[in-house]
């Protein structure tokens, strides 16, 4: 990782890999068998998995509690059930949260028999333990993101956005060529980027697919000379990493 002041980029071929034939992933932050003591996280951003599942594969059902976890999907398309018995399938532009709370059993398989699925799976710990599990997804079209920040999701659900039970708003958006837009935290704030794809400039800094960039009390975020861009942006409580309690 290089570091410049409050600025740390976190390179994608840092990540941690697993490989499983049928799931390829690179792991952000630590993850199952992948640990390493200077990323478990950032602020409330527990997980980020940068996922590639075969055809007619997937993660069968498992169970979660007291977690907001949601799925952005980028190529093909992921088909989801649970135990509140929601059954759905998100395909690129769709954002599906999943508020574990109390308890949620569910699954994750590619839909297509003959397609591979690529997808980030995101985990945000959440303000309060204990809480009513919820299921939310919404579609969030290209012209949407397109050249801007699109929130899609915040803790008040504000301009259509998923509802999230954290002080955490996330943004999608989409870069190329002199497409440029400027995020603005508030004094003191964290904020987490990541590069789903393409490449990008944040504050100067050139970004490539998989890379990340953590951010402590810079109150300016700007995007610009993206090239075939997708990103994601955090705006994240300043503290360093998740506190379970």
């Amino acid at each position: 990782m290089t570091a410049t002041s409050n600025i740390e980029i976190r390179r994608a071929a840092d990540r941690g890999v697993a490989e499983h034939g049928w799931l390829s992933s690179r792991h952000t932050f630590s993850f199952a068998h992948y640990y390493d003591p200077a990323q478990v996280g950032f602020s409330d951003l527990l997980v980020i998995n940068d996922d590639r599942v075969a055809s007619g594969t997937g993660f069968g059902t498992h169970p979660h509690r007291d977690m907001e976890i949601f799925s952005y999907v980028l190529e093909g398309a992921l088909e989801h059930k649970d135990s509140m018995g929601t059954g759905s399938v998100i395909r690129p532009g769709d954002v599906q949260l999943m508020s574990a709370g109390t308890g949620v059993a569910h699954s994750e398989y590619n839909h297509s028999q003959t397609e591979g699925v690529h997808f980030l799976q995101i985990w945000l710990l959440p303000d309060a333990k204990g809480v009513k599990p919820e299921y939310q997804q919404t579609n969030f079209s290209a012209e949407e993101k397109r050249g801007r920040l699109r929130p899609i999701i915040t803790p008040q659900g504000e301009a259509g956005s998923l509802r999230v039970h954290q002080d955490v708003r996330v943004y999608a958006g989409l870069f190329d060529g002199a497409e440029t837009t400027t995020l603005e935290l508030a004094k003191g704030r964290y904020a987490y980027v990541h590069v789903a794809r393409g490449s990008v400039e944040v504050n100067g800094l050139r970004l490539d697919e998989g890379d990340g960039l953590k951010l402590r009390g810079v109150e300016k975020l700007t995007f610009s000379a993206g090239d075939d861009a997708e990103v994601l942006a955090f705006n994240l409580r300043p503290h360093e990493t998740p506190d379970f309690h």
